[in-house]
């Protein structure tokens, strides 16, 4: 089957009662377009609704995108930054509504910004602006944002990408730890829910996986001194007279 007709297919299924994910008609346009096997290499898994892992990264199932942008309620001309490029898929659909020139992503992973520059170029939308930076500082550059989306849990949004929101502007994020719930959060820090979720944590520098240390190692091996310098060394240690023993 031609994936167009599977891309079909798959829309279908999140718009039905079943489901009910994908429920404003812009979403469901832009879905539909984004051809999503140009993102993973497996047809088949593109287009089935449950996560996958790709390189070394969690590619979200298409429900839980859904359930993310309706949300964020993208609007045409709208800036958006999304944070957690990952293999690109979420920054093509915002570019699909607003405007390849109107989002920015970023990912902390070196390799998973080459692997969605790739791919969006691959899926028609090279425009996208991809850089590797730690997140939870956001992208000031081009700040402010009328729309932000963090695909990472934390449990509270990062101040400066609050801060980066437009006076009227919009983040979504998984908020938690263990119980994690969907939550808008918008300018003046109103917040609305939208049900409860599963993501991994928002890494920050030192932590992902291509990283040359990572920052708990870098604290273990300061404890692991910490404490060798506490233990006796070989003249500290009681003297022993073998002649009495």
């Amino acid at each position: 089957m031609e994936p167009a007709a599977v891309r079909e297919d798959m829309v279908d299924g999140l718009e039905h009662e079943s489901k009910g994910v994908v429920e404003s008609e812009t979403l469901s346009v832009a879905m539909r377009n984004v051809p999503r096997h140009e993102f993973l290499p497996e047809e088949s898994a593109a287009y089935a609704d449950r996560t996958t892992e790709h390189a070394n990264t969690r590619v979200l199932a298409p429900s839980t995108v859904a359930r993310l942008f309706e949300a964020l309620a993208v609007t045409p001309g709208d800036s958006v930054l999304v944070v957690g490029a990952g293999v690109g898929y979420t920054a093509a659909v915002a570019a699909e509504i607003t405007g390849q020139e109107n989002v920015h992503a970023v990912d902390i992973a070196r390799r998973l910004v080459v692997d969605a520059r790739r791919n969006l170029a691959q899926a028609g939308y090279g425009g996208v602006l991809v850089d590797r930076r730690d997140g939870t500082h956001g992208f000031p550059e081009y700040a402010p944002f009328d729309r932000i989306l963090l695909e990472a849990a934390t449990v509270r949004p990062p101040r400066a990408l609050v801060d980066q929101l437009s006076p009227t502007g919009r983040l979504v994020a998984p908020v938690g730890s263990h119980d994690q719930s969907l939550v808008a959060i918008g300018g003046d820090d109103e917040r609305e829910r939208f049900g409860p979720v599963r993501f991994a944590p928002l890494l920050v520098e030192g932590e992902q996986s291509d990283a040359v240390e990572r920052n708990r190692t870098v604290r273990e091996d300061r404890e692991r001194a910490r404490a060798g310098t506490k233990r006796r060394n070989g003249w500290e240690h009681d003297w022993i007279d073998w002649d009495r023993q």
